[in-house]
């Protein structure tokens, strides 16, 4: 049975609600929220600063189900730190990261994803959504139309999405779009294509097949220590050299 996307919010607190554990850190990074609680969870932070935020240092010690709840915040901060929250429970548990297939890469480490798949989506309507840095290497080698809420050179607004997301047949969609809301509109337009929900904020959760999704391409944390400090010290892509590492598993039946 099909789930509508925008019951991805209620599935997301429905899997971390067994959790009776309690946030022992949370580091707000440049690119890169890190929580550790349950285990390690990531989320891709806000891109605005922000000097007013009136819950700082008070959030280690208090329990991941009062955190988890943030991830429905309008606000951009809470609902990363829910999401954090969120997937320190779920990715430290999942059986679906055993599954996975652990990408090593020729190039980039952070365009792992894009090197795995360049061999199935040549020739096809690929749409990107975010700009990762150094995508245009694969530009150059596939038909790819890069989606930005601030766009530059050939990228295209995000309001485009409506137009040539239904007309895809491959869509790269980061899972920041979870926190930021825009997940269940963007996943909609996407039926039509193969779907592939990326990037260290996924959730790896099998129900997400059945709202359309095909593929994960999250991350398993190879160094929490470096991953800590480098996102502690502003890292971006670094952590994929240092503290993560990709993994893909295709989930629809």
């Amino acid at each position: 049975m099909k789930i509508h996307p925008r019951e991805i919010y209620d599935l997301l607190l429905e899997k971390s609600s067994h959790s009776n554990a309690t946030v022992q850190e949370i580091i707000l990074g440049l690119t890169w929220t890190f929580c550790q609680a349950e285990g390690i969870g990531l989320c891709m932070s806000p891109g605005q600063p922000n000097r007013t935020l009136s819950w700082s240092g008070t959030l280690v010690g208090q329990a991941v189900a009062d955190l988890a709840s943030w991830v429905r915040s309008w606000d951009s901060y809470q609902a990363t730190i829910g999401m954090a929250v969120i997937n320190s429970v779920i990715n430290s548990t999942s059986p679906l990261l055993l599954q996975a297939q652990r990408l090593s890469s020729h190039g980039s480490a952070n365009l792992a994803v894009f090197e795995h798949f360049l061999p199935l989506i040549q020739g096809k309507r690929v749409v990107v959504i975010g700009r990762y840095p150094g995508l245009s290497q694969y530009e150059q080698q596939a038909d790819i139309t890069v989606l930005e809420r601030q766009p530059i050179a050939q990228d295209l607004p995000d309001i485009a999405c409506e137009y040539l997301l239904p007309e895809a047949d491959w869509v790269f969609l980061t899972a920041t779009s979870i926190a930021n809301k825009t997940f269940p509109r963007l996943v909609e337009l996407s039926q039509q294509a193969q779907l592939v929900l990326m990037g260290p904020t996924t959730p790896w959760l099998p129900e997400l097949a059945e709202m359309g999704i095909n593929y994960l391409a999250g991350v398993a944390i190879t160094d929490t220590n470096a991953l800590r400090q480098t996102i502690a010290e502003g890292g971006g892509t670094r952590i994929f050299d240092v503290g993560v590492e990709y993994c893909v598993l295709k989930i629809d039946n």
